[in-house]
């Protein structure tokens, strides 16, 4: 082994499986900076070796929301740059719908992030482009600071719903204007930019538009369309600009079902880092296995810029 991977590799524990009791392989390595990387299998630093392309949400994973916009998680702006200056294409995905992406965009550069806004991927453009193309005309309860993306789009006599993370705008009169909308059409739609059941700020956990979502569907009897994670749509539109295939990317984020999960649905591997929403009980869900959690995203860096293939 090289002094490079002795240093990475400080320390490495198996626990053993049992796959009858639900018990899966993991591995928990050390890098340099003592900080953990848990690979659920052996193919983890296999598929890094051939990654051609790195997709990080935001909210959680860069930084965290609240007062002022926010605050950068520790390491996150340098692990950006670093995965900049590489050859790796890196894109950013993610289900905030409380601003324009520019001036989503705007706020991470006075972070200290070098992000540009073609780089960027939310929900809310896309949506805009389905209502264009389906010739729909949404009642909107979303976030004021979106609606401007929405200001090209017909909104008079509204044949669907549109709803965002609204926070203070998901009061009772708001969701019973959304639910008489929805039960006076004869085929209701709802759109929902996300399912997120909520996500982190700086003062604590927030409820997200999924629990709203599922409100509506409930008193509407209707399913609602996700735009925005984990829809494969969503994913596949990402990979399409990257020019890559799912199998060449690696998604990194801070929900193990809609950015995780959803992520491997298309066939990609998926990181969880354990900030943002991240709970313990996570590396123990009966459903969702991410392929590696790591400690945070400056970790995340560091074990695929040290296990790719130069």
């Amino acid at each position: 082994m090289s002094a490079d991977g002795a240093a990475f590799i400080s320390c490495c524990c198996i626990i053993c499986s049992n796959p009858s009791a639900g018990y899966i392989l993991r591995a928990v390595v050390r890098d340099f900076e003592g900080a953990a990387v848990t690979m659920a299998d052996d193919k983890w630093t296999e598929s890094v070796r051939s990654v051609k392309g790195v997709i990080l949400d935001m909210c959680g994973v860069l930084y965290d929301s609240g007062e002022g916009g926010g605050v950068p998680i520790e390491g996150s702006v340098e692990a950006v740059k670093r995965l900049k200056a590489s050859d790796l294409q890196l894109r950013f995905c993610t289900n905030e719908t409380q601003a324009t992406r520019e001036k989503f965009v705007a706020k991470l550069c006075r972070m200290g992030f070098e992000i540009n806004v073609s780089e960027v991927f939310p929900p809310a453009p896309a949506v805009v482009s389905v209502l264009k193309q389906r010739n729909l005309r949404p009642h909107l309860l979303v976030h004021d600071d979106v609606v401007p993306e929405f200001d090209g789009v017909d909104k008079s006599n509204p044949n669907c719903v549109v709803i965002g993370d609204a926070a203070d705008n998901f009061s009772y009169e708001n969701m019973n204007a959304a639910f008489r909308v929805l039960i006076g059409l004869e085929k209701p739609v709802l759109f929902s930019m996300g399912r997120g059941r909520y996500y982190k700020e700086t003062d604590g956990l927030k409820l997200d538009v999924g629990v709203y979502m599922k409100a509506l569907e409930y008193a509407c009897d209707v399913e609602a369309e996700v735009v925005g994670k984990p829809a494969p749509m969503f994913f596949q539109t990402v990979l399409n600009d990257m020019g890559l295939q799912p199998h060449e990317v690696f998604m990194i984020g801070d929900d193990l079902v809609n950015d995780v999960g959803g992520a491997q649905q298309c066939g990609m591997k998926g990181l969880q880092v354990r900030t943002g929403k991240y709970r313990p009980s996570d590396e123990r869900h009966p459903t969702v296995t991410a392929d590696g959690y790591v400690d945070n995203l400056a970790a995340a860096v560091d074990a695929i810029l040290k296990h790719r293939c130069p």
